[in-house]
């Protein structure tokens, strides 16, 4: 189970990389996600938070 926190890890570097890459277009996905975020608080986004910052990691 100690490598789920390292593939969720993997998965939002690749992730934050691609959403880099799409907003050097006309576009900022980034800010409008990131205000998603902080407005809505999805549970998505603390169960990913959760599972980054497992115990499983050490």
């Amino acid at each position: 189970m100690s490598d789920r926190p390292m593939a969720t890890r993997i998965k939002c570097v690749f992730t934050l990389l691609l959403l880099m890459i799409l907003d050097i277009g006309p576009i900022p996905i980034t800010a409008g996600m990131g205000l998603f975020i902080v407005l809505f608080r999805p549970l998505w986004f603390k169960r990913l938070i959760d599972t980054i910052y497992s115990k499983d990691s050490h």
